[in-house]
C-alpha cells in the first residue's frame, strides 16, 4: 500500500494508530511499518525506548534503541536522538520500522523435538544446553539453526539472527516455546505476549520452603549494575515482573513447585526465587548450587549432595504452553514431560515424575 492511499487519523492521547487488521499493528508505508502515538499524562516522564518497547509487539527495547539511533523515531517531527530522551505529555511519536534484513543464520542438522508444526508456526520442546539464537560466543549450533534446517522459512521480524523467535528460554532451561514461520503469525503471537494472553507454566525445584503454599512474587527486574550478564531485583529502575507459584510437594530440603509467568523478563523465575531466598536447585548463577549446611540436617545434606550430582543445570522446565493460534482461530495447549535429569532429581529427593 502506497502512502498516498493512506488516511491516517490523528491519534488521541495515549492512542496508537493501528492497522486495518488488528493482527498487524501499525500501517505499511513503502515496505516500512509505521506506528504513531500521542503521549498521555500517565506516560509523561518515561524514556522513549521503554515507552515504545512496551507498545510495539515483537520489538525488544534493544531493537527500539537501534531504531532511535538510526533516525527511525521522530518526536514532534524531529529525530528522537537518544533512547533515553524523556517524553512529555501530548508529544507525537512516529516510528517507521525498516523491513527485516536477510536471514544470515545457516540451517544446521541438529536434532530437536518438534512437538507440533503447521504452515504458520512450530512448537518445540527445547533440550537443556541448546542456545535459542546466535549471539556472541554462540555463532551457530543454536535452535534457530536447527529450525531453519527442519522447518525452512521462519518469520523475519525477529531480526537477522533471530528469525521466528517470539519468546526465549535460557540455554539451560528445557521445555516448550513457540516459533513463528511468517510475519503475520509473529506479530499476532508477540501481541498476545505483550497483552499477557500467552500462558506459560514451569516446573522447578527450589531450596527450602516458601512462606505460603501458593502466592506471587512481584518485584521489578533489571540488569545487575555489578555484573551485566546477570539480572537482579531493582526496586527503582527495574521493569515490572510478576511470578505466580503453587507448591506441588515438599521434600526437605527442597520444594517441588509449579510456576506461572505474569510477565516474561530475562531470567525472571531464577531471579525471583533467588530474591525470595529460595534458590532454584542447580542454578550456578543465582545461588542454586551452594549447600547451606548450617541450616540442614545430616540427612538433608546427603540428599542435597546427591541431587546436585544428577543435574548440572538449573532444575527449571517449561512444562505447559497455551496460546491462540491466529491461523486456526482457536486456543492451543501443549505439554512437555519432564526431562530425564529433572526426573532423576525428583527420584533422589523422594518425589515421582
Amino acid at each position: 500500500m502506497k502512502a498516498e492511499n493512506l488516511i491516517i487519523p490523528a491519534p488521541l492521547p495515549g492512542q496508537v494508530i493501528e492497522a486495518v487488521q488488528p493482527v498487524f499493528p501499525g500501517v505499511i508505508v513503502d515496505d516500512r511499518r509505521r506506528y504513531e502515538f500521542i503521549v498521555d499524562e500517565e506516560d509523561a516522564g518515561e524514556r522513549a525506548d521503554r515507552y515504545l518497547s512496551d507498545r510495539i509487539p515483537g520489538f525488544s527495547r534493544t531493537r527500539i534503541q537501534k531504531a532511535i539511533k538510526a533516525g527511525d523515531v521522530l518526536i514532534d517531527g524531529k529525530p528522537a536522538g537518544k533512547p533515553a530522551v524523556i517524553l512529555r505529555e501530548e508529544q507525537r511519536v512516529l516510528v517507521e520500522i525498516s523491513p527485516p534484513k536477510p536471514i544470515k543464520a545457516a540451517p544446521q542438522n541438529i536434532d530437536i523435538d518438534i512437538v507440533y508444526q503447521d504452515e504458520d508456526l512450530a512448537v518445540v520442546n527445547k533440550q537443556a544446553g541448546l542456545v535459542v539464537h546466535p549471539a556472541p560466543g554462540n555463532p551457530d549450533g543454536t535452535l534457530v539453526n536447527a529450525l531453519l534446517y527442519h522447518c525452512g522459512n521462519l518469520s523475519g521480524i525477529g531480526g537477522e539472527i533471530r528469525p521466528g523467535i517470539v519468546h526465549r528460554l535460557d540455554k539451560n532451561t528445557s521445555g516448550l516455546l513457540v516459533v513463528a514461520k511468517n510475519d503475520r503469525t509473529h506479530y499476532h503471537l508477540s501481541d498476545q505476549l505483550a497483552r499477557r494472553k500467552v500462558k506459560r507454566e514451569y516446573r522447578t525445584i527450589v531450596w527450602g520452603r516458601m512462606k505460603d503454599m501458593e502466592g506471587e512474587i512481584n518485584a521489578p527486574i533489571g540488569r545487575s549494575p555489578s555484573n551485566r550478564k546477570k539480572m537482579t531485583v531493582l526496586e527503582s529502575r527495574g521493569r515490572d515482573a510478576l511470578t505466580y507459584y503453587n507448591v506441588i510437594d515438599t521434600f526437605p530440603p527442597f520444594q517441588y513447585i509449579n510456576v506461572r509467568l505474569g510477565t516474561g523478563r530475562t531470567h525472571q523465575i531464577r531471579v525471583h526465587f533467588s530474591y525470595a531466598g529460595r534458590f532454584v536447585l542447580g542454578d550456578p548463577e543465582y545461588g542454586g548450587r551452594k549447600i547451606r549446611r548450617g541450616s540442614l540436617s545430616a540427612d538433608e545434606i546427603r540428599i542435597a549432595e546427591k541431587a546436585l550430582s544428577v543435574i548440572d543445570r538449573q532444575a527449571l522446565h517449561a512444562a505447559r504452553l497455551t496460546f491462540y493460534h491466529p491461523g486456526k482461530s482457536r486456543e492451543m495447549v501443549f505439554s512437555a514431560p519432564l526431562p530425564d535429569d529433572f526426573g532423576s532429581v525428583l527420584s533422589v529427593i523422594g518425589g515421582t515424575v
